[in-house]
């Protein structure tokens, strides 16, 4: 019913994180899946590929300080226009961990302008808890239609309170209530 395209390391990540995992052969069925609507999430190394396969405007680019890093972060909803934040309201703050050496969200002025004036970012780090330096503090954009959706910090692993958040379960929320609805 929906796709996840999971963190890790494509390929030993050795050319570009990503480059090489988007011409594997499942990604010809993610891309149909996606064009026919199915929610599509990208976490971490997964959001890296579909950037690299051209479904999510953008780029992941080495972090700032060149480490790599691993610790809680605070992040703002921004819309929930999305399949993987419908179940949030704007502004929602949620503590999710990010795990990653390339992680920092790149876009030229002119996709970053029309990613901010047609709500293409659905969440930005809290202020002061960007990690990796991404523009505009951006933490996870969707593709126009709002079913493919893609983000660094890791939803999965804030699923239980023993892990420091379950807010991470927002976002399965979100897509299980999007499939319900269709």
């Amino acid at each position: 019913d929906a796709v996840v395209v999971p963190g890790g390391f494509s390929y030993g990540d050795y050319l570009r994180v990503g480059a090489i995992a988007r011409f594997a052969p499942a990604m010809e069925r993610v891309r149909e899946f996606a064009d026919s609507g199915g929610p599509v999430l990208g976490i971490c190394n997964g959001f890296q590929v579909l950037c690299e396969a051209g479904m999510l405007p953008g780029a992941l680019l080495p972090n700032e300080d060149l480490r790599f890093l691993c610790r809680q972060v605070g992040l703002e909803v921004v819309s929930t226009a999305s399949a993987w934040t419908s179940a949030c309201e704007p502004g929602d703050r949620l503590s999710i961990p990010v795990k990653h050496t390339t992680g920092r969200y790149f876009a030229p002025p002119e996709l970053l302008e029309r990613l901010e004036g047609e709500g293409l970012v659905i969440l930005r780090y809290a202020a002061g808890e960007n990690p990796n330096g991404s523009l505009n503090d951006i933490a996870g954009v969707r593709n126009e239609r709002g079913n493919v959706a893609g983000l660094m910090p890791h939803p999965e692993h804030a699923v239980d309170p023993l892990t420091g958040s379950e807010d991470g379960l927002r976002l399965f929320e979100s897509a299980a209530r999007s499939l319900a609805a269709a």
